[in-house]
């Protein structure tokens, strides 16, 4: 994983467990790496790891059970409202970016239209 300087290094570990978990690499139930294992692996201040999977204990996406480690625990509903505020998220950034370049909400949904219709015939070019 490359960090991002623009966001703090704690936010983008949660961000990146978030995204694995709506994609479904990660299912409950499944163990996570330990704190100290993930800060080897990516080269991250234990620290950062330590506070990124506290965070995540208290969203409930995960639980730490001493002597065994760190499991996913969230799932069904929840699973789709992380969804829906990562969705959220990306649709304001980019609705920010755009209006930052001078484009209105018109010229945004006939982009918008325009790029999901080359998406779509390309994605029917491959089957």
């Amino acid at each position: 994983m490359v960090f991002d300087t623009g966001q703090p290094i704690y936010r983008q570990i949660m961000d990146d467990y978030q995204k694995q978990l709506v994609r479904g690499e990660l299912q409950p139930g499944d163990k996570i790496p330990s704190q100290r294992e993930y800060a080897q692996t990516h080269q991250v201040n234990p620290n950062t790891v330590q506070r990124a999977y506290r965070e995540m204990e208290a969203m409930h996406m995960v639980e730490t059970i001493r002597g065994q480690g760190t499991f996913v625990r969230v799932g069904g509903a929840e699973l789709q409202r992380i969804r829906m505020d990562m969705a959220v998220k990306v649709l304001e950034y980019f609705i920010g970016e755009m209006r930052s370049l001078g484009f209105n909400r018109e010229d945004i949904l006939q982009m918008t239209a325009r790029a999901l219709g080359q998406k779509e015939a390309e994605a029917d070019d491959r089957v």
